[in-house]
């Protein structure tokens, strides 16, 4: 007999990721025994860099290591932390600023969970990375999605924001490099931002997960780093899971404001307590040792960024903009969606026509609808350049079968 569970109602509107979704029905045909190739995970498939597993490996054989730390991490780790993104930004960060969390979801997470009152809002442009809106409303906020277009380069404008705004609004979400699109703000629109923000008293919510991984003649720049008044109202979320080919370490980091800092520790306090202090470990030698490996893996996923966009632009009727940044393709392929499947399905959105390409094209990629942008589907190029050349070769070869 089945106990008549009541879970909480907070749970009602959240919607499970697709992209890990996806990554594990790819698993799944995989450990059946059927070939699929997956661009759905946005992983590296580089091995952690070797200098900074063997700092990890020597640090188990002092005493002391694999003990509780600090609630917020090391300080050495915070130390560390503080001086690469003051660096970076422009600005002045101490170490009680930051806060280590077991990686950037879960900063982001303690984040909205310490800012946001029961319908205070966040503005997020469209395409998002999935999680956004659903962290807002398990902390009781709403999420405020702003559309953006392909022919602007996913771009959100100052016009958009101040429009949105609202005496609720708390925050925007600036993904920059993006995931899903690759999108990379240039200046000029940074600083278009950066006036509308003060304007109209927001914070920059500032998921710079990506910002190390940036192609061709574009660059990464920091809204923090505009100006003192900007610097602080920023909120910069961090991490070394996609730049160190660190995932499965669980490291991320968040600098900011020292009351909202205090917070977000308060409430890391009450659920996990500190990230893992091996992990920890091996984050400061991440940050602290040579950088080389950080360029040869960036020039890897530039070679596959050209390779992929190439094959994909091949595939008729299928148009993509060129990804400036992270490791995502994100083509429009919605002249495919409301065809028919050759086994006689309709197949009428881009959710639909994801779920036929891995179970007859054995090819998963990510919806867009989950990102916010139907008729799209995400490609992640932190694979093989044989898997991006078998698979991309899939989809035109799947599509082309559809009617």
């Amino acid at each position: 007999m089945t106990y008549p569970m009541k879970l909480a109602s907070r749970l009602d509107p959240i919607k499970p990721s697709i992209t890990l979704a996806v990554t594990a029905k790819a698993a799944k045909l995989k450990a059946d025994g059927i070939d699929v190739v997956s661009f759905g995970a946005g992983e590296p498939d580089f091995d952690t860099p070797a200098h900074i597993k063997d700092a990890a490996r020597a640090a188990l054989d002092k005493p002391g290591v694999g003990k509780y730390t600090d609630v917020a991490g090391v300080l050495p780790l915070r130390k560390a932390i503080a001086a690469e993104l003051s660096a970076v930004h422009k600005t002045t960060i101490a170490p009680d600023q930051v806060l280590v969390s077991t990686g950037a979801k879960h900063s982001l997470f303690n984040l909205f969970m310490a800012l946001l009152d029961p319908g205070d809002e966040v503005l997020i442009p469209a395409p998002f990375w999935v999680s956004y809106p659903d962290m807002v409303m398990l902390a009781g906020g709403r999420p405020v999605i702003l559309e953006t277009r392909a022919e602007d380069d996913f771009a959100v404008t100052p016009q958009q924001v101040a429009a949105a705004c609202s005496p609720r609004t708390r925050a925007i979400v600036l993904n920059n490099p993006s995931n899903p699109t690759g999108a990379v703000y240039t200046r000029a629109q940074i600083e278009g931002l950066a006036k509308v923000v003060v304007e109209k008293d927001l914070l920059v919510i500032s998921d710079d997960i990506y910002r190390q991984l940036v192609y061709g003649d574009a660059e990464y720049v920091s809204i923090a780093a505009v100006s003192p008044e900007l610097a602080k109202r920023t909120v910069l979320v961090d991490g070394v899971s996609k730049t160190y080919a660190m995932t499965g370490w669980r490291i991320g980091y968040t600098a900011g404001p020292l009351a909202l800092i205090k917070a977000m520790t308060k409430i890391q306090g009450q659920s996990t307590s500190n990230p893992t202090h091996i992990s920890q470990i091996a984050t400061l030698a991440a940050l602290t040792g040579s950088q080389d490996c950080v360029g040869e893996m960036r020039k890897a996923f530039d070679e596959r960024r050209i390779e992929m966009v190439k094959l994909l632009r091949a595939i008729p009727g299928v148009t993509c903009r060129e990804p400036k940044g992270a490791f995502y393709a994100f083509p429009d392929v919605s002249a495919y969606v409301g065809k028919h499947s050759p086994e006689g399905a309709i197949l009428d959105d881009d959710v639909q026509l994801c779920d036929w390409l891995v179970e007859v094209g054995k090819v998963a990629v990510v919806p867009g609808s989950g990102f916010g942008a139907p008729g799209f589907v995400r490609l992640s190029y932190a694979c093989s350049m044989a898997n991006i050349q078998d698979g991309v070769g899939r989809i035109a070869r799947a599509l082309a079968s559809l009617v």
